[in-house]
């Protein structure tokens, strides 16, 4: 259906995209889905390659989808995890700006 060289262009540039949300952006949570898309790039590379090249040495021809269940796992765990540090930091210092969260002290 899809060439590798396309896939693999798509996951570059949404994990481009991803990299200058984290990078550039100030609100956690725009940080947080960032890293998401990020996530989802190796995604959709570890699947690519998975149907192109048959890791037999792991897992057989389903290698890409079984990586792709371990990084959507971590992505879970990810995202439960920085969103409750989101509400914690919401709920002490009644904002969630990257910049003035810096300026604090305590």
């Amino acid at each position: 259906m899809f060439s590798l060289p396309a896939l693999l262009y798509l996951s570059a540039l949404l994990f481009s995209v991803g990299t200058y949300g984290v990078l550039a952006r100030r609100n956690i949570l725009v940080v947080l889905m960032s890293l998401e898309l990020m996530l989802n790039a190796v995604n959709i590379a570890l699947v690519s390659f998975g149907r192109v090249h048959a890791l037999t040495a792991f897992a057989g021809e389903h290698g890409g989808q079984i990586f792709t269940l371990m990084v959507l796992a971590v992505a879970a765990a990810e995202a439960a995890i920085g969103l409750s540090l989101l509400l914690v930091i919401w709920r002490r210092w009644n904002t969630i700006d990257l910049r003035q969260l810096c300026r604090l002290n305590g």
